[in-house]
């Protein structure tokens, strides 16, 4: 597998990480949908942020049954 080390043209990430919650939200944001970076995504991270994640609603669904698995649907 080959990992290419992406370049977000259209954010200024600079400017970005100085407000470290909303980095933290749109990295997530970024790797859930696009799949950036080899690290693994922290269970913690995405439910301290999951009300504030903007994602496609089937990713969304799947990924909140994975994180509360006894919840009813």
């Amino acid at each position: 597998m080959v990992y290419i080390k992406s370049m977000h043209w259209s954010t200024d990430t600079k400017n970005l990480k100085k407000d470290k919650e909303k980095y933290a939200i749109w990295r997530l944001e970024q790797r859930i949908n696009f799949g950036f970076g080899n690290q693994k995504i922290k269970e913690a991270d995405l439910k301290k942020y999951w009300s504030k994640l903007h994602l496609d609603q089937a990713k969304k669904n799947y990924l909140e049954f994975l994180l509360w698995p006894n919840k009813r649907f």
